[in-house]
């Protein structure tokens, strides 16, 4: 991130959160904001901390291994692996290259990785479920590289595809997709939402309430959150420095959910397919870059 200026448009909402247009606020003051004065606003009114230009090289670099670590579980599944052996492959890659899994022990979570199978929405804990063909896998992996977070998740085909498992999987990569290509500075955050609800529900899909993005890089969880559903121009401006994962959780049937006896597990009601991409995004002084890079298309 260049350590110049930054530009708010006139008819922007004003960054100070006084629901008032720049130009008729903080514009008279001064004209352009110093990148110290973004980030003092941000910390005060929004808890969120804007991340420097070391910072960000740092996050990148973890999302690099995130990124190493995906491609190697990819090349690995197959039928009749069990997720506790994705979980012995993340884990021990992870170590081997110095970093620590974020999900281990996180607030009592047991394993170094996230794999959600079919109607699991998020949170899997790896035990002896076996894989089947035609399964989606999905694997959610965040690692700790010199102190710093990047996290990212791909759902993966195993085996024969059926018509609702390639359905649910374009689907989530689209509004993954849609979503990013919402982030520029003077965007809000409901601005992402509401580009992934109106497509998803479009293909007859739901997006999941319950869970969201949220800021990553200094800690596992930041401010600010990034619902998946929203209206546009409200929720938080987005700045250049703001580092957040998106994360849309797609059901092929209805958004409910219920969480199972191990308090971790997030399954669809009506038993229905679900997938999620995810990626971590920095929002730059002209749009966006993510930090855990991966084909979309």
């Amino acid at each position: 991130m260049k350590k110049d200026q930054t530009k708010i448009g006139r008819n922007d909402p004003c960054p100070c959160g006084s629901g008032l247009k720049h130009k008729k606020c903080c514009m008279r003051k001064r004209n352009r904001l110093e990148p110290e004065s973004m980030k003092q606003i941000y910390l005060k009114r929004y808890k969120i901390r804007l991340k420097e230009r070391e910072d960000i090289a740092a996050i990148r670099k973890a999302g690099g291994l995130v990124m190493d670590t995906l491609d190697l579980v990819e090349s690995s599944l197959k039928p009749g692996m069990t997720t506790e052996e994705i979980n012995t492959l993340v884990h021990e890659y992870t170590l081997d290259h110095g970093a620590v899994p974020a999900t281990l022990h996180y607030r009592g979570y047991p394993k170094s990785v996230c794999v959600s199978i079919n109607e699991v929405i998020c949170h899997g804990i790896p035990g002896d479920r076996v894989i089947e063909d035609g399964d989606i896998v999905n694997v959610d992996i965040t690692s700790i590289l010199d102190g710093y977070y990047a996290d990212a998740n791909k759902t993966f085909l195993v085996g024969a595809a059926t018509p609702d498992a390639e359905k649910i999987i374009r689907v989530a990569r689209e509004s993954l997709k849609r979503g990013i290509e919402m982030v520029r500075p003077g965007n809000t955050v409901g601005d992402i939402g509401w580009a992934i609800q109106t497509y998803a529900e479009g293909e007859g899909c739901s997006v999941v309430r319950e869970f969201v993005g949220h800021g990553v890089g200094f800690d596992f969880h930041e401010a600010p959150q990034i619902p998946h559903y929203g209206k546009p121009k409200q929720g938080v401006i987005l700045a250049p420095g703001m580092v957040f994962t998106i994360e849309p959780m797609i059901n092929l049937g209805n958004k409910e959910l219920r969480i199972l006896r191990d308090d971790w597990t997030a399954v669809t009601r009506d038993s229905s397919l679900s997938a999620q991409f995810e990626q971590t995004i920095l929002v730059t002084e002209s749009g966006h870059e993510s930090l855990t890079p991966y084909d979309l298309d």
